[in-house]
């Protein structure tokens, strides 16, 4: 795979997106930063980004993608390919964080971050799969959290977007082998972003009304997380080394945090189950011999 390297970031006004495209452009690749509504909601946030492209000579592109919308995906991507001739990266990074007791979430705030945080990466990677398979090869990278392994109360729904996310990029993984095309996941703590003051909170607070003294965990989790939370560009810097790693050399998971809550016990359990259950279907050596062959093809 080239050194330098055409990246596509979604949700990359603020946040880990920002600092992913800020991280990879000052590492030479070519990072499409997209984000909804650059020309008003993001407008600021765009031009800082194109400022700091002009300023540093970094080659950084800001398009609009709202991932909860197939035409606003495919249109961001359509462009990024007409500019670069390709797509080498796919960061699904764009999310946000639903805060409050699982009874009080609606279901139309169930669906809206579903839509957003699962819902994205597949219209994401619908559309630069086939410019990836065109190539044989890419990399889809999916911005989970530890969250996505291990169920914090009062996250119920966040977690579940995140859960569906990691099951969506593993079976993408083995299904994707043939082509060339790699899937792996990120897995952060808690990091100092606007995640935090951005959280939506369950709007039915009649249901948590019931719930007496348990009422009082979802604020008691969000100052303990806020706490807790580390300086982002550790994420970014090994978002960066991640993309750097030869075709066939990255892990499925790579959890980021400085406090192992039990992800890396669960990631190695799931390992050795998802091993096996491959091999009673006879898929394993099939898999393996591909990505070997991949990496030395490349």
């Amino acid at each position: 795979m080239d050194s330098k390297q055409v990246i596509f970031i979604t949700g990359s006004s603020t946040g880990f997106g920002r600092l992913f495209a800020e991280t990879l452009a000052r590492h030479g690749h070519t990072v499409f930063a997209t984000m909804r509504d650059p020309q008003g909601k993001n407008a600021k946030h765009a031009a800082d980004l194109l400022a700091l492209a002009r300023r540093e000579s970094f080659s950084i592109f800001t398009l609009e993608c709202d991932v909860t919308s197939d035409a606003s995906v495919e249109n961001a991507v359509r462009a990024a390919v007409a500019q670069s001739g390709r797509i080498d990266v796919a960061v699904n990074n764009a999310g946000y964080g639903l805060m409050g007791l699982a009874e009080a979430v609606t279901t139309q705030q169930a669906q809206q971050i579903m839509d957003t945080n699962f819902m994205g990466c597949v219209r994401v990677n619908r559309a630069v799969l086939p410019h990836m398979r065109r190539h044989r090869k890419g990399l889809l990278m999916h911005i989970s959290s530890g969250a996505g392994r291990v169920v914090i109360p009062a996250f119920s729904l966040y977690t579940a977007s995140k859960f569906a996310m990691e099951a969506l990029a593993e079976t993408y993984r083995y299904e994707l082998a043939t082509q060339g095309i790699e899937s792996v996941v990120v897995e952060p703590g808690a990091y100092q972003t606007p995640v935090f003051g951005n959280l939506v909170a369950a709007a039915d607070q009649s249901r948590s009304d019931t719930y007496g003294i348990t009422n009082n965990i979802p604020s008691k989790m969000t100052a303990l997380l806020s706490a807790a939370a580390g300086n982002p560009q550790e994420v970014a810097d090994a978002v960066l080394r991640i993309i750097e790693t030869p075709v066939g050399q990255k892990k499925l998971r790579y959890r980021v945090s400085e406090a192992d809550l039990g992800v890396d016990e669960i990631n190695a359990a799931s390992e050795r189950v998802q091993s096996r259950l491959l091999e009673m279907f006879g898929l394993t050596a099939e898999t393996t011999f591909v990505h070997r062959d991949a990496a030395g093809a490349d």
